[in-house]
């Protein structure tokens, strides 16, 4: 690949890591037009589009997120020659972006990513807090950190640890069950409530575990939470004689064309050893039953 091309590629890769051509252009020191120039002429090169323009912004075109990942692949050869001919040993840098759902983003990644900064300071961690599963083919996330039964079929990951899931309430509470809905109806949670519950004794419906433990703290009800929100929280009362403990894998998962790109691997493995080591938190020993 000649400089032309390969400059080229750096704008085009610029452009699909930051989202935006003003965002690029700060970024690289030129101005607007220039990206786009540079932009239009990689592919006009390379036998069409990369993107889609939307409102917000430009996404990578399905079809084309390997070109991005190969061209992150090019700059991290490019920066390992140049340290290696200077000497000094190549370090791994780029983005990594993680998803996972609100309670784990807040409770235990970070300090995950506090390690992952301290041991490898060049590389940029994104974390992306959500309850609904990103469409990973059009770039949104490199890395799910997600409890499920079972991944899709185009996810390709691994489980070292399960998250435990208990009832509880706040003592004088109505018997009530609180409903995991939106993003997280398809939980274990909310299955073992649609299998167990009647209707008629269901209250209130949240789409997040964090607001479901509030509700249990004020009273509202009965909520099926992870046990590292639950447990720590002294209004509330493990209620083990009303639901047995729940345990689903934490899966760390890429989609399939990004499982061996040497930057997502290698903090994917750094997840799945962290995760383990929050093992105790995580999915603690079932506790006695008193009736």
């Amino acid at each position: 690949m000649h400089n032309r091309n390969w400059d080229n590629l750096r704008f085009v890769l610029c452009v699909a890591t930051h989202g935006t051509i003003s965002a690029a252009a700060r970024v690289l020191g030129v101005n607007h037009a220039t990206v786009l120039r540079r932009v239009a002429a990689f592919e006009r090169d390379h036998g069409g589009p990369v993107f889609q323009k939307t409102a917000t912004g430009y996404r990578v075109l399905p079809d084309r997120a390997n070109v991005i990942e190969a061209a992150r692949e090019v700059e991290n050869a490019v920066v390992s020659v140049e340290r290696l001919m200077q000497g000094r040993r190549a370090a791994m840098r780029g983005l990594v972006r993680l998803s996972s759902t609100d309670s784990l983003c807040q409770s235990i990644l970070p300090g995950l990513v506090r390690r992952l900064h301290d041991a490898l300071p060049e590389l940029q961690i994104e974390v992306m807090s959500t309850n609904s599963h990103l469409d990973f083919t059009r770039m949104q996330a490199d890395i799910s950190v997600r409890p499920a039964r079972s991944l899709p079929e185009e996810m390709i990951g691994d489980s070292r640890v399960g998250l435990c899931f208990r009832a509880y309430a706040a003592p004088g509470a109505p018997a009530l069950w609180l409903s995991p809905t939106g993003a997280l109806a398809r939980s274990v949670a909310a299955a073992w409530i649609a299998a167990h519950i009647e209707p008629d004794h269901v209250g209130a419906g949240v789409d997040s575990f964090m607001v479901l433990r509030e509700l249990a703290r004020l009273q509202a009800g009965i909520a099926v939470l992870p046990a590292f929100l639950g447990d720590p929280v002294p209004e509330l009362e493990h209620r083990a004689e009303l639901m047995p403990d729940l345990s689903v894998p934490i899966w760390v998962a890429s989609h399939a064309e990004l499982r061996e790109v040497p930057r997502i691997r290698m903090v994917r493995e750094r997840i799945l050893d962290y995760l383990d080591g929050c093992r105790d938190l995580l999915d603690p020993p079932a506790a006695p039953v008193h009736r």
